[in-house]
């Protein structure tokens, strides 16, 4: 063999020696190289799942603190219990009879109103024989001083009502009278005939009657109950009279602001004078004290020149005045209102009372209902607002008056005729005793002991059932849509209303009715905070759609080599493994 074959051939042989090791080592490399890749992707894909997701999810998520959900259900469905306490007393009853009597008797009746609200009214009369001082004060010559002094001897709780029945001969009320209701919590009876021969038990039976009535007149009927639910309960479910007693009523609040104003159209005619201070004072006044514990009341008064009514009011010649008909009134308020400004320091309602003194050119002026007669207070209120007195003077002075002509006005006449309108105003009902009932009036303080308790009882349910509707209401809107934040703000005050709301209707059925006046207030002062709260506005969260539209262009481009690379991984594991099995086949 020649030497250059020799070379020749041992430079093939190192050659694909080298080539071979060469091709070995690209081949380990590559081996390699997929294995860090494929641990890169296992790697990548491991902290995605286990650090990247759990960390992106807990940073963007809402947050939403506990709420008591079925607390907030229970009370979806209001049973709210109705309790009187009367007290029968009767005059020269036997002692050994008496005890023969049961002292108390319980009456129970259930109605429910709808699905999810029912009423539960429970009458307890408990029976004694009058005291030696309180035969003196039935002794007395009228019954308004026996009312006083029954008073002066115990002042019965609230939401109580103490009957005293009198023998049927007795001169202390007039023949035709039945029953006599004071302005306290007491009446005065007068017994219904009966036999001689009656065991005491006989004669209370025959009692129960005349018992329910007074009950019925002195506390809340069933659809003035139900008018007081207006906001839990379908109107077709109440009366057309208890609902217009119900809507006439200003909304309950812990504050009212009564504007008193004095609207003089012709100052060229007429200086008006009227002592508002001391009229208030005198006849507003003692109302709106007896009113403290269901609001704070403010009173300011104000006297607008040159402000006329929104109408021209027609000249009748059947009577020579001027008159406005009833249709014409809901058009007066709105152009008298623009004058009378607000006060931007106070949210609390405001009720308006305005005494207008027409000009000149048109007095007199008279108000006319819907029979087309005139109005014999002629004022006209508006449910929720105030009301509106139309006062003369054109019979004050004589065509040669100087003019303007000083006028003094009559303030008793205008201030009976703003208190009845105020009553109504803050909820205090019209009251259609029965046959024979004599209903005393409430003198200076302007309402009735008994009349209170019934206005804090209708007060109590109202914003019992204002809550509980709110309340559940916000719990229905955050349970549908979960991407709400809840703070604590909301949970506490929801946590609050809650507590009161149960509070309140643990009070009513003890018959504690200041207390659960003053739980329901609270009650619904923390729902409407709740509602209300600027944290729960549409405008802090985004819908789903609108997150999957963010987070696609930002996480997909990044999701999909990553998949891909696990698919594939997987993949060729699952081919190693079939490859091994067939090696070992």
């Amino acid at each position: 063999m020649s030497k250059q074959r020799q070379d020749l051939l041992i430079y093939f042989s190192f050659y694909f020696v080298f080539y071979y090791y060469y091709y070995y080592l690209l081949c380990v490399f590559i081996l390699l190289e997929k294995q860090r890749v494929r641990n890169a992707v296992l790697a990548i894909a491991a902290v995605v799942i286990v650090v990247g997701i759990p960390l992106w999810w807990k940073t963007t998520e809402t947050y939403r603190a506990w709420l008591p959900y079925s607390e907030i259900s229970e009370l979806d469905s209001l049973q709210v219990t109705h309790i009187i306490m009367c007290g029968l007393l009767s005059r020269n009853t036997n002692p050994r009879t008496q005890k023969k009597v049961p002292l108390s008797h319980v009456n129970v009746k259930e109605h429910q109103i709808d699905a999810k609200t029912g009423l539960r009214y429970k009458y307890e009369t408990r029976y004694r024989t009058a005291t030696i001082m309180e035969e003196d004060a039935l002794n007395q010559p009228t019954a308004a001083e026996a009312d006083l002094s029954l008073h002066m001897l115990s002042e019965n709780s609230c939401g109580s009502v103490v009957v005293y029945v009198i023998p049927e001969s007795s001169a202390l009320m007039p023949e035709d009278v039945k029953a006599y209701v004071g302005q306290r919590r007491t009446v005065l009876l007068r017994s219904p005939p009966f036999r001689s021969s009656w065991s005491l038990k006989e004669v209370l039976s025959n009692l129960d009657v005349e018992v329910e009535q007074v009950v019925s007149t002195m506390s809340f009927g069933h659809q003035d109950i139900v008018a007081a639910l207006s906001n839990r309960v379908r109107m077709t479910k109440v009366t057309k009279e208890s609902m217009a007693d119900s809507m006439r009523a200003i909304k309950s609040s812990p504050g009212y602001e009564i504007t008193f104003s004095l609207l003089n159209p012709d100052p060229k005619s007429h200086s008006l004078h009227w002592d508002i201070e001391g009229a208030v004072q005198s006849y507003i006044q003692p109302l709106l004290n007896k009113l403290a514990p269901i609001a704070n009341f403010s009173v300011d008064s104000q006297i607008l020149y040159y402000a006329v009514l929104g109408v021209n009011p027609r000249f009748d010649n059947s009577v020579s005045a001027y008159t406005l008909s009833a249709d014409s009134l809901s058009h007066v308020i709105n152009p008298v209102e623009a004058r009378l400004g607000s006060n931007a320091a106070s949210s609390n309602p405001v009720l308006n009372f305005l005494l207008y003194v027409p000009d000149a050119h048109h007095s007199p002026l008279y108000i006319r209902d819907h029979s087309k007669r005139e109005v014999p207070s002629n004022a006209f209120h508006s449910p929720r607002w105030g009301g509106i007195m139309v006062y003369n003077v054109n019979e004050m002075y004589g065509p040669e008056a100087e003019r303007p002509v000083d006028i003094n006005i009559n303030m008793a006449k205008v201030m009976g005729v703003f208190l009845a309108q105020l009553r109504l105003m803050l909820g205090v009902q019209r009251t259609h005793p029965p046959t024979g009932f004599v209903l005393q009036s409430p003198g200076s303080a302007g309402l009735a002991d008994w009349e209170l308790d019934r206005l804090l009882w209708s007060r109590s349910v109202e914003n019992i059932a204002t809550a509980s509707t709110t309340i559940t209401s916000l719990a229905q809107l955050l349970d549908q849509i979960g991407n709400i934040v809840i703070n604590d703000n909301v949970a506490q005050q929801v946590s609050s209303a809650v507590t009161s709301l149960q509070s309140a209707v643990a009070e009513l059925e003890a018959g504690n009715l200041a207390f659960a006046l003053h739980y329901s207030r609270e009650a619904v002062l923390a729902s409407e905070r709740a509602f209300f709260d600027p944290s729960l506005l549409h405008l802090l969260y985004f819908p789903d759609d609108q997150k999957f539209a963010i987070y696609i262009p930002l996480f997909l481009p990044m999701c999909v080599p990553i998949v891909l690379s696990l698919l594939k991984t997987v993949s060729e594991a699952k081919q190693r493994l079939a490859d091994k099995q067939a090696k070992s086949d």
